[in-house]
């Protein structure tokens, strides 16, 4: 059982949302070195320190700006409410003249089809379970909602772009880590609170937020083109566990629990990063970005998580200045906090 919600003076959605774009600008430069590159560059522990005049994030953080902002001005959350406005803050990022992060070609090719006006189901890359879909979503986790809602709103804004059924579950398990941080769950109690998440979640297709996107793989029914998302996250979370209860040896977490290109390996893979460094928030972005893998995906979920469980105590005070975006990041929190 989750406990109530804490106080909210350490400022978890703050923390949260700051911590995704910090972990984010720290892996921006290092997504395509090898680990061997990045420690060549940075030290054996990794990019520790923003850089840049702001320091810059990557579509990472304008898509997780996106869904907070559509969840903002939604009068209710409701699917027939949430939907066009979450198309039109994701179509408006894929025309931006700030859509120049090496942005990925699920989003814009789907985005296209959604700035077209095909129904969200026809337009999105049915086949695409690549961590697009979850490394937004974590704004949801931040609303008080209940749980019902809560899925609905992440696979839902998953399911806009990535319509595999991996991406729609591992996005809500990782809105839902949010929401077990916020509830006082600790980050090292995190596995195992997620893999009964999934299990309970196995065969639950949620109909009134994701329609009929079920047929487009051509799966029999509802449920079983959802457990086949669920499966997929339940075994990325038993790589994590098991690496857990192996000795750390400081290298490249993408080796135990995947390089994080699709949606169920950056929950996982992030997930190692904040609980090895739960202690060190700092080290827990460092460490995402210190990866073979995708490593802005990694460390921007590894901060969003860390930040939450700590809140903006986390952080070095100077940095909530220098990154980019700091207004709408700091409009949001404190709309959340």
């Amino acid at each position: 059982m989750m406990a109530a919600v804490t106080s909210t003076a350490v400022l978890r959605a703050s923390g949260s949302l700051f911590g995704l774009a910090y972990g984010d600008a720290l892996g921006k430069p290092t997504e395509f070195l090898t680990v061997a590159e990045i420690e060549r560059r940075y030290g054996p522990t990794g990019p520790r320190e923003l850089t840049g005049d702001p320091a810059l994030v990557t579509d990472d953080t304008q898509m997780a700006l996106a869904v907070g902002w559509a969840l903002h001005e939604a009068s209710t959350l409701t699917p027939d409410a949430v939907e066009p406005l979450l198309r039109r803050r994701f179509v408006a990022w894929s025309v931006s003249p700030d859509n120049n992060r090496a942005p990925g070609m699920t989003c814009l090719r789907a985005c296209a089809d959604l700035d077209r006006g095909l129904r969200w189901q026809e337009a999105t890359v049915a086949g695409s379970k690549g961590c697009g879909a979850n490394m937004r979503v974590t704004p949801v986790g931040l609303l008080d909602v209940d749980l019902d809602t809560m899925a609905g709103l992440a696979q839902l804004q998953a399911g806009l772009t990535h319509g595999h059924p991996t991406g729609l579950a591992a996005s809500e398990l990782t809105a839902y880590a949010v929401v077990a941080l916020r509830g006082g769950v600790t980050l090292p109690e995190l596995p195992a609170i997620l893999t009964e998440r999934a299990r309970s979640q196995r065969r639950v297709y949620h109909q009134e937020w994701l329609g009929d996107l079920w047929r487009r793989p051509g799966a029999d029914t509802p449920e079983e083109f959802i457990a086949h998302g669920w499966d997929e996250c339940l075994a990325a979370l038993r790589r994590l566990t098991i690496a857990l209860a192996a000795p750390d040896d400081g290298g490249d977490p993408c080796r135990a629990t995947g390089e994080g290109w699709v949606a169920e390996e950056a929950l996982a893979t992030a997930l190692f990063c904040a609980v090895r460094h739960a202690d060190d928030p700092v080290a827990a972005l460092a460490r995402g970005a210190t990866t073979a893998g995708d490593s802005d995906s990694i460390a921007a979920l590894a901060g969003a998580f860390v930040g939450t469980a700590v809140g903006m105590a986390a952080w070095p005070s100077g940095w909530a200045d220098r990154i980019e975006y700091a207004d709408q990041l700091t409009t949001l929190g404190k709309s959340w906090d």
